[in-house]
């Protein structure tokens, strides 16, 4: 079992981030261009317990198919998503949100198994899914805003 886990404080209401995320084909606008990823799940997507949202994308050129379903949805402060068919072994994604210093603290945190073990994850599945995460977090910024509490923390008081 392998985690990672991330977090950005973006300058604007938690209601406003939640209701962004709040709306899976938004999904596609956070995940790598590299990904092909796309929503599949035709109509209206409700985030409840219980919804099924399938999606389709490519890893290294192969087709994937992935299933997730929502098993906890606490507007606006929470939601897990967790996998129910695709190409991990486990995928149990926690998203959080926070009101913090006028803003909102987001947090994912994700427990992820692979196919292939160790070598697996070492060799291709560590550095995709921190780029992925990477990759949200810049889109994000770019979208709400920049951190702008630690924008200065490594320089020194002007005296």
């Amino acid at each position: 079992m392998y985690t990672i886990s991330r977090e950005v404080w973006l300058p604007k209401p938690r209601d406003e981030v939640f209701e962004f995320f709040s709306d899976a084909r938004n999904l596609q606008v956070l995940t790598p261009k590299w990904l092909d990823f796309k929503v599949v799940t035709e109509g209206e997507i409700e985030l409840k317990p219980g919804a099924l949202i399938d999606y389709k994308l490519r890893v290294r050129f192969l087709p994937i198919r992935w299933t997730t379903e929502i098993v906890a949805f606490d507007p606006p402060h929470s939601f897990i998503d967790n996998q129910a068919k695709g190409p991990y072994k486990r995928w149990y994604h926690t998203h959080t949100f926070e009101e913090e210093d006028g803003g909102t603290l987001c947090r994912d945190h994700v427990e992820y198994a692979v196919p292939g073990g160790a070598l697996a994850h070492w060799l291709f599945v560590k550095r995709d899914v921190k780029r992925i995460f990477d990759y949200r977090r810049e889109k994000l910024v770019e979208m709400f805003g920049a951190d702008t509490r630690t924008q200065f923390s490594n320089k020194k008081p002007a005296e």
